[in-house]
Protein backbone atom coordinates (compact mmCIF):
# COMPACT_ATOMS: atom_id res chain seq x y z
CA UNK A 1 0.00 0.00 0.00
CA UNK A 2 1.36 3.38 -1.00
CA UNK A 3 1.22 5.85 1.91
CA UNK A 4 0.24 8.72 -0.42
CA UNK A 5 -2.60 6.92 -2.17
CA UNK A 6 -5.29 8.61 -0.07
CA UNK A 7 -3.77 12.10 -0.18
CA UNK A 8 -2.89 12.43 -3.86
CA UNK A 9 -4.50 10.49 -6.72
CA UNK A 10 -1.41 8.99 -8.37
CA UNK A 11 -3.03 6.44 -10.67
CA UNK A 12 -2.25 8.46 -13.78
CA UNK A 13 1.43 8.56 -12.84
CA UNK A 14 1.81 4.82 -13.46
CA UNK A 15 0.89 5.47 -17.10
CA UNK A 16 3.08 8.54 -17.56
CA UNK A 17 5.99 7.49 -15.34
CA UNK A 18 7.89 5.33 -17.85
CA UNK A 19 7.89 8.18 -20.39
CA UNK A 20 9.21 10.84 -17.99
CA UNK A 21 12.95 10.12 -18.49
CA UNK A 22 12.55 10.63 -22.25
CA UNK A 23 10.59 13.86 -21.73
CA UNK A 24 13.28 15.09 -19.34
CA UNK A 25 15.98 14.19 -21.90
CA UNK A 26 14.17 16.17 -24.62
CA UNK A 27 13.73 19.11 -22.25
CA UNK A 28 17.41 18.96 -21.24
CA UNK A 29 18.51 19.08 -24.90
CA UNK A 30 16.13 22.01 -25.46
CA UNK A 31 17.59 23.68 -22.37
CA UNK A 32 21.12 23.43 -23.79
CA UNK A 33 19.92 24.86 -27.11
CA UNK A 34 18.11 27.77 -25.46
CA UNK A 35 21.15 28.36 -23.22
CA UNK A 36 23.28 28.88 -26.34
CA UNK A 37 20.71 31.21 -27.91
CA UNK A 38 20.29 33.07 -24.60
CA UNK A 39 24.04 33.69 -24.43
CA UNK A 40 24.03 35.21 -27.92
CA UNK A 41 21.02 37.30 -26.89
CA UNK A 42 22.84 38.47 -23.74
CA UNK A 43 25.94 39.44 -25.72
CA UNK A 44 23.79 41.59 -28.02
CA UNK A 45 22.03 43.18 -25.03
CA UNK A 46 25.35 43.83 -23.31
CA UNK A 47 26.69 45.61 -26.38
CA UNK A 48 23.55 47.76 -26.70
CA UNK A 49 22.59 48.65 -23.15
CA UNK A 50 23.32 48.55 -19.46
CA UNK A 51 21.42 45.44 -18.45
CA UNK A 52 20.73 41.88 -19.52
CA UNK A 53 17.19 40.48 -19.40
CA UNK A 54 16.33 36.81 -18.91
CA UNK A 55 15.64 34.94 -22.15
CA UNK A 56 12.01 33.76 -22.01
CA UNK A 57 12.36 30.41 -23.88
CA UNK A 58 15.27 29.49 -21.61
CA UNK A 59 13.20 30.32 -18.54
CA UNK A 60 10.43 28.11 -19.96
CA UNK A 61 12.79 25.15 -20.36
CA UNK A 62 14.14 25.69 -16.83
CA UNK A 63 10.64 25.63 -15.34
CA UNK A 64 9.69 22.67 -17.52
CA UNK A 65 12.73 20.73 -16.33
CA UNK A 66 11.88 21.48 -12.72
CA UNK A 67 8.25 20.38 -13.09
CA UNK A 68 9.14 17.20 -14.97
CA UNK A 69 11.79 16.39 -12.39
CA UNK A 70 9.34 16.82 -9.53
CA UNK A 71 6.98 14.41 -11.30
CA UNK A 72 9.88 12.02 -11.77
CA UNK A 73 10.54 12.11 -8.01
CA UNK A 74 7.09 10.59 -7.53
CA UNK A 75 7.68 7.91 -10.18
CA UNK A 76 11.26 6.96 -9.21
CA UNK A 77 12.11 8.43 -5.78
CA UNK A 78 15.87 7.77 -5.66
CA UNK A 79 16.76 8.66 -9.25
CA UNK A 80 14.26 11.51 -9.18
CA UNK A 81 15.83 13.01 -6.08
CA UNK A 82 19.30 12.83 -7.61
CA UNK A 83 17.96 14.48 -10.74
CA UNK A 84 16.11 17.12 -8.70
CA UNK A 85 19.34 18.08 -6.92
CA UNK A 86 21.09 18.51 -10.27
CA UNK A 87 18.22 20.57 -11.74
CA UNK A 88 17.97 22.83 -8.68
CA UNK A 89 21.75 23.32 -8.80
CA UNK A 90 21.43 24.31 -12.45
CA UNK A 91 18.64 26.79 -11.66
CA UNK A 92 20.66 28.41 -8.87
CA UNK A 93 23.69 28.61 -11.18
CA UNK A 94 21.48 30.25 -13.82
CA UNK A 95 20.37 32.92 -11.37
CA UNK A 96 23.93 33.75 -10.35
CA UNK A 97 25.15 33.68 -13.94
CA UNK A 98 22.40 36.10 -15.02
CA UNK A 99 23.43 38.50 -12.28
CA UNK A 100 27.07 38.14 -13.33
CA UNK A 101 26.09 39.00 -16.92
CA UNK A 102 24.26 42.09 -15.60
CA UNK A 103 27.40 43.21 -13.74
CA UNK A 104 29.49 42.69 -16.88
CA UNK A 105 27.01 44.68 -18.98
CA UNK A 106 26.87 47.56 -16.48
CA UNK A 107 30.66 47.81 -16.26
CA UNK A 108 31.17 47.59 -20.05
CA UNK A 109 33.05 44.31 -19.74
CA UNK A 110 32.84 41.58 -22.38
CA UNK A 111 29.97 39.17 -21.71
CA UNK A 112 31.38 35.76 -20.81
CA UNK A 113 29.72 32.40 -21.28
CA UNK A 114 27.81 31.04 -18.26
CA UNK A 115 30.40 28.37 -17.41
CA UNK A 116 28.87 27.01 -14.21
CA UNK A 117 25.42 26.74 -15.78
CA UNK A 118 26.87 24.94 -18.78
CA UNK A 119 28.68 22.52 -16.47
CA UNK A 120 25.49 21.84 -14.50
CA UNK A 121 23.56 21.32 -17.75
CA UNK A 122 26.15 18.85 -18.99
CA UNK A 123 26.00 16.90 -15.71
CA UNK A 124 22.22 16.85 -16.11
CA UNK A 125 22.52 15.62 -19.70
CA UNK A 126 24.93 12.83 -18.74
CA UNK A 127 22.70 11.58 -15.93
CA UNK A 128 19.46 11.75 -17.90
CA UNK A 129 21.05 10.14 -20.96
CA UNK A 130 22.45 7.36 -18.78
CA UNK A 131 19.10 6.79 -17.11
CA UNK A 132 16.89 6.95 -20.18
CA UNK A 133 19.18 5.42 -22.83
CA UNK A 134 20.81 2.67 -20.76
CA UNK A 135 18.97 0.01 -22.76
CA UNK A 136 21.25 0.83 -25.72
CA UNK A 137 24.39 -0.29 -23.87
CA UNK A 138 22.92 -2.72 -21.34
CA UNK A 139 24.07 -5.82 -23.24
CA UNK A 140 27.70 -4.72 -23.39
CA UNK A 141 27.54 -3.25 -19.88
CA UNK A 142 26.25 -6.48 -18.34
CA UNK A 143 29.07 -8.49 -19.94
CA UNK A 144 31.74 -6.50 -18.12
CA UNK A 145 30.03 -5.28 -14.95
CA UNK A 146 28.77 -7.90 -12.53
CA UNK A 147 26.01 -6.58 -10.31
Amino acid sequence: MDPLQFLVPLGWLSEVGPMLPYAILVMAVANLATRHIAHRHHVEQGDDGDSVDPYTPHAFTNIGLLLLTLLFVLAAPVSGTILAVIVITMLIADLFELEARNVEARNDMPIEAPKSSIAASLVLMVFVAYYSLFFLVSGIWNQFVVA
